[in-house]
């Protein structure tokens, strides 16, 4: 079986409480993006886990994809399976793509197996490998909270809007995004900012992360500062990583902007 799991934008992104359990609490909307990797999985003599693209640090056994196997393993004794990734979002990046990848190994192994498990089932177990993991068992935009594991549908109308997202070889690791951050009230209340025209979300819509890292990663200011030098009606970091998009309405596709030949850039609809 061959999936695509994709990636995902953050409309704003407030830190908004310390929880008693150590993690944050926070207030965005999620989109997803279609930026994708690759991933196959079948069944196999003997457990294995392959990997290519874009470099993934670690063990391939703490890999997400492979610990969506194991915890669906030890409740319905799976069979042995062979999964091939191919990396191709960026890392680092606040753009959920190791998220995606274990909701989608999940998903994949549920269909693969006939496991029957149903979307609340499955964000269970999403839950359980990273907050942001249950957003892409539904994979629809949403209103998140709580530790962005919590979701309220969302009325939000993006066609028509052309993007561009920009990683400007720049790994930002969660760690690193949360320790610098302190929570606070959100100065705007997101819902009726952006269900206002696109057009105030410049004024109105913020991620807090922004105003923490771009002193220690000025390129992040650069980027966003090109995007609107191009005719971005909004712009704004994703996420807690270094991703900065753009968004422009009435296109089929962005303008071309010359990044250096580092940069990964992703241009489409949302």
């Amino acid at each position: 079986m061959l999936v695509f799991p994709n990636a995902k934008l953050n409309l704003g992104l407030y830190i908004t409480e310390q929880r008693p359990d150590g993690f944050r609490n926070l207030e965005s909307v999620f989109v997803p993006l279609p930026w994708c990797d690759a991933l196959e999985v079948l069944p196999a003599p003997e457990n294995a886990l392959t990997l290519s693209g874009i470099p993934i640090p670690g063990e391939p056994a703490t890999n997400l994809c492979w610990r969506a196997y194991e915890l669906l393993q030890a409740d319905f004794s799976l069979p042995p399976v062979q999964m091939h990734l191919h990396k191709a979002v960026p890392i680092g990046a606040g753009l959920g793509g190791g998220s995606g990848d274990a909701a989608f190994a999940l998903r994949a192994l549920n269909e693969l197996f006939s496991l029957a498990l149903t979307p609340e089932q499955l964000q269970h177990y999403a839950r359980r490998l990273g907050s942001d993991c249950a957003f892409f068992i539904e994979n629809k935009p949403v209103f998140a909270y709580e530790k962005g594991d919590v979701f309220e549908p969302v009325a939000l109308d993006l066609a028509g809007v052309a993007c561009k997202v920009v990683y400007p070889n720049l790994h930002i690791s969660t760690a690193e995004a949360y320790s610098r951050i302190a929570p606070r009230t959100p100065r705007h209340a997101l819902r009726p900012s952006l269900a206002q025209p696109l057009a105030t979300w410049r004024e109105t819509v913020t991620n807090d992360f922004e105003e923490v890292l771009t002193p220690h990663y000025p390129v992040l200011a650069a980027v966003k500062a090109a995007l609107y030098a191009a005719g971005a009606t909004y712009a704004s970091l994703s996420g807690s990583g270094s991703a900065v998009y753009g968004l422009f309405p009435g296109r089929e596709q962005p303008p071309q902007i010359a990044f250096p030949a580092e940069y990964q850039v992703w241009d489409g609809q949302l």
